[in-house]
């Protein structure tokens, strides 16, 4: 339902700008669609291989591994996950829900979904060259660090409501 009352008031917005200025909104829609036809390939790409791993990883095995039981040991397991994987924020959020609903526990998916968006051992030789390798290593390290803290917050609030 929320889904639906988001598209409705997309529309609506997109109508109105459009009746304000034709050239402007046909400006951001083909820039929009632009930026759609370059996020596609990923966001397929990791689809298809989420598919992939959730068809050899049963819920039950997923409950076990990063599932409310795996304690610590599963907030470190998906923080070593998160850290080496690259995928877009958006992707990384419907990640997680996919992880939940198949037996992930609260607070894995929350240290997961933080490293994937904070901390970037990929990228690191990139970031390195721009803002340093001490530079770039404290940001990760303190990223790393914070996913915990989020994992830990996290965890307790689900399990109060």
């Amino acid at each position: 339902m929320t889904g639906f009352i988001l598209y409705f008031i997309s529309f609506i917005l997109l109508f109105i700008s459009f009746l304000k200025d034709k050239s402007k909104t046909k400006i951001a829609i083909k820039t929009a669609l632009k930026s759609f036809e370059n996020i596609m390939p990923q966001f397929l790409g990791i689809i298809i291989t989420i598919g992939i791993i959730l068809s050899f990883l049963n819920p039950s095995t997923i409950s076990k591994l990063i599932g409310n039981n795996s304690g610590f040991l599963g907030v470190f397991i998906s923080s070593i996950i998160g850290s080496i994987t690259m995928m877009p924020t958006f992707v990384a959020f419907s990640t997680g829900n996919i992880l939940l609903e198949n037996g992930a526990g609260y607070s894995q998916v929350a240290a997961l979904v933080s490293t994937l968006t904070l901390v970037g051992i990929m990228t690191f030789s990139l970031e390195s060259k721009y803002i340093g390798k001490k530079a770039a290593f404290l940001r990760n390290f303190i990223a790393f660090l914070f996913s915990f803290i989020v994992a830990f917050i996290l965890g307790k609030v689900m399990m109060i409501v």
